[in-house]
């Protein structure tokens, strides 16, 4: 009589087994499906990201942001602003992001300056052009006020993380190229490539 009760809770332990097992290799299943769709949600992000910031100074939650104001209160634009807008989006999901912008001369020929290049939402390389004839300098009067004071501070104000490395051409106090790391949004970039831009504009 033991024996036939032991085999019972056996076979009902066995059901339960088989049951999670079903279950485990289910939720296992999903789980892989979901991080296909979340690498592919990366993958367009990444790409819509390159699209927009290519093609306009502005961000792209910041056109999208416009696109939306038309047909909302004001108390709804302030709740999506507040509630979508302002939440960095995780590392992970911006690794592999490469944005590059071009600043070129205001005269006809349209001669290239600098080239900015973001990688991973978080280093700026700014690579000045034939740096031996723009000849910038760090302890430059107008780069120290526009570049520095009016970008790299604000940003170093509200991101103590930022770090700043200049790279000069061959033995000599020129900047060849910048180095900013530790950024956290486009918007950081975008004042970065206005400064550097406006910055050239200033030049004689």
């Amino acid at each position: 009589m033991e024996q036939k009760k032991d085999s019972k809770e056996i076979e009902k332990l066995s059901a339960i087994l088989s049951h999670l097992n079903q279950l485990y290799i289910k939720k296992k299943e999903e789980l892989e499906q979901l991080k296909n769709e979340i690498e592919q949600f990366r993958e367009i992000i990444i790409e819509l990201n390159k699209i927009v910031s290519n093609k306009s100074f502005q961000s792209a939650d910041q056109i999208l942001f416009q696109e939306l104001k038309e047909g909302l209160r004001e108390e709804e634009l302030k709740e999506i602003e507040e509630t979508y807008f302002r939440e960095p989006l995780p590392k992970e999901l911006l690794k592999d992001t490469f944005i590059k912008r071009k600043i070129f001369s205001n005269d006809e020929k349209r001669e290239l300056l600098c080239i900015l290049n973001f990688k991973d939402f978080n280093t700026v390389e700014i690579k000045f052009q034939d740096p031996e004839l723009r000849a910038i300098k760090e302890t430059s009067e107008k780069f120290l006020e526009i570049f520095v004071k009016g970008a790299l501070v604000p940003i170093k104000e509200k991101n103590p993380a930022m770090e700043l490395t200049y790279h000069f051409y061959k033995n000599t106090d020129i900047i060849d190229r910048i180095t900013i790391q530790n950024l956290n949004t486009i918007g950081e970039f975008d004042m970065i490539t206005s400064k550097i831009s406006e910055f050239f504009q200033e030049e004689p």
